[in-house]
């Protein structure tokens, strides 16, 4: 079964914040305003996850919730195991959806994602704020997919083209 695996690196956060902690993080204004117009590219492209599994960070809820009007059919989940996580982690929560789901959306943090990029189609993708890299593999299911080497660059979006 062809799979489509968009990695996507939250939108800028606010370093000057009086957040408690760097997982409270909030956007700051481009993050605000460029997550919907990331997520409006994305739908008009036809990359549209069936599922969304995201970092708990603040940052990452955030960018999910300036984008979602764009996916209203997507099922979302979010899950500490992401926050600062890299191709390990990555690949055991997405090896955890059903064969079923085709197209997900996972959002999270650097360096894990440019990482995970490389070591799943073996390209070098740089990833600031809001970049989103489209990944195209295959298997019966997505544990058998995300063995290393086994997807390639379908696309990348970035917020400063659009």
């Amino acid at each position: 079964m062809q799979r489509r695996l968009m990695l996507m690196r939250h939108a800028k956060s606010a370093w000057q914040s009086q957040a408690p902690s760097d997982h409270e993080r909030p956007l700051n204004e481009r993050g605000r305003r460029n997550a919907p117009r990331v997520g409006k590219r994305l739908a008009e492209l036809g990359w549209v996850p069936d599922h969304v599994i995201g970092s708990d960070s603040r940052r990452t809820r955030e960018t999910w919730e300036r984008m979602q009007k764009h996916f209203p059919e997507a099922r979302v989940s979010f899950t500490r195991a992401l926050y600062a996580a890299g191709p390990t982690e990555l690949r055991t929560e997405v090896a955890r959806l059903p064969a079923g789901v085709r197209t997900v959306l996972v959002l999270g943090h650097n360096p894990g994602w440019e990482e995970a990029v490389k070591a799943l189609s073996g390209t070098e993708v740089q990833m600031t704020t809001a970049n989103v890299v489209l990944l195209e593999g295959a298997g019966a299911t997505w544990g058998q997919a995300l063995q290393r080497g086994r997807w390639s660059v379908a696309g990348v979006v970035r917020p400063k083209e659009l």
